[in-house]
């Protein structure tokens, strides 16, 4: 059963609302992806902040129009799944370790800063640490100097009680 007009345009205003915070638009045609696949799909992109959906094309036609994602219109066509995310990697990221699992799943193409990314450019952006590991990795860049340096204050008191007694 197909939807009506109310329900089209609710379609297309979420998907608006979207795409208004997202940095990244990715597409990936997922014909014979079993049930359950998709399931697990879905649960690593809540996890990971990904708005992801089984759209219809013309209606995310609609929605992309007037926005950085604008280009992306001509490439939608077949059956797609479509990933949206703040984060510039998360929805790439997503898409691309899942297809990497399930052949049936094929990254199609993506947006990222309003440029058309191919498949190999969405999988280069995958490939790019996430905003949380980049930041967890400057946390530890920035405690090792300090963790040496109480290790050394703690060998320098050692050091001096030895002295002392």
């Amino acid at each position: 059963m197909g939807l009506n007009l109310d329900d089209k345009k609710a379609v297309v205003a979420e998907v608006s609302a979207q795409l208004a915070d997202a940095q990244t638009l990715v597409m990936a045609e997922y014909s014979g992806v079993k049930v359950a696949d998709l399931t697990v799909l879905r649960a690593k992109a809540r996890q990971s902040g990904v708005y992801l959906r089984v759209l219809k094309n013309t209606l995310v036609r609609r929605a992309v129009a007037d926005t950085p994602f604008a280009p992306l219109a001509e490439q939608m066509t077949g059956h797609l799944i479509y990933g949206m995310s703040a984060d510039p990697v998360a929805a790439a990221k997503v898409l691309n370790d899942f297809a990497k699992g399930n052949d049936k799943l094929v990254l199609k193409v993506g947006s990222y800063d309003g440029k058309v990314l191919d498949k190999a450019g969405v999988q280069a952006l995958a490939s790019i640490p996430s905003r949380e590991e980049l930041l967890a990795k400057l946390l530890g860049i920035m405690q090792a100097p300090l963790t040496g340096f109480a290790g050394a204050m703690a060998a320098l008191a050692k050091q001096r009680e030895e002295a002392a007694a």
